[in-house]
């Protein structure tokens, strides 16, 4: 059974920076696609970052130059690295992961890619 757990949320001023972990189980995290989610009160939740089996990555216009997605395979570790934070990024941040169960190829910004995800890690930015 897939299990994400994300960490690494917190609260920081405007142009600081964090560095979220999302550790992965259960199953051959390896080869699949995974993304990072964010909600934020009142908005729709929206895919802001991306990579597949094979280190392709894509990004949001929102996130991108500023956050950077990553994978450490060999501890079934997903990252998405946050600089330059700014108010408007303050939401519940979610690790997502299709379950491919061979070699995912192609990152996705769309949400219906993901079929699991997890209890998310919260952000929030002060001005």
């Amino acid at each position: 059974q897939v299990q994400l757990v994300e960490s690494g949320g917190g609260s920081v001023q405007t142009g600081g920076s964090l560095r979220l972990s999302c550790a992965a189980s259960g199953y051959t995290y390896n080869t699949d696609c995974m993304g990072w989610f964010r909600q934020a009160p009142g908005k729709e939740r929206e895919v802001i970052a991306a990579t597949d089996s094979v280190g392709v990555t894509k990004y949001a216009d929102s996130v991108k130059g500023r956050f950077t997605i990553g994978r450490d395979n060999p501890k079934n570790t997903l990252y998405l690295q946050m600089n330059s934070l700014k108010p408007e990024d303050t939401a519940m941040y979610y690790c997502a992961a299709l379950g491919s169960r061979g070699h995912c190829y192609g990152a996705s910004l769309t949400g219906g890619t993901y079929n699991y995800w997890g209890q998310g890690t919260q952000v929030t930015v002060s001005s």
